[in-house]
């Protein structure tokens, strides 16, 4: 099964994440299929937190890819803040 999730990067106390799909049999932070985003939970007030590529995810979406928990929440934060 193919799934969309986070990866961790960064360094220590200073965490980053790519939202990557993936197959549900790599590890974590192990091999993908493409790089659909990003989030930054320590990112200042001026810098971009999170990013979706929102065409790239709709398109896996509908090849059967599913959204872990994480990645539903922040694709509908991100969403939200697109429509307002």
């Amino acid at each position: 099964m193919v799934v969309i999730r986070l990866a961790r990067g960064g360094a220590k106390k200073r965490p980053f994440y790519n939202m990557v799909v993936a197959d549900s049999r790599t590890r974590r932070d192990g091999r993908f299929v493409e790089r659909v985003g990003f989030y930054n939970p320590v990112a200042a007030a001026t810098e971009e937190g999170l990013r979706v590529n929102m065409e790239r995810l709709t398109y896996w979406q509908q090849q059967g890819a599913q959204l872990s928990p994480t990645a539903a929440r922040l694709v509908k934060q991100y969403a939200a803040k697109l429509a307002a």
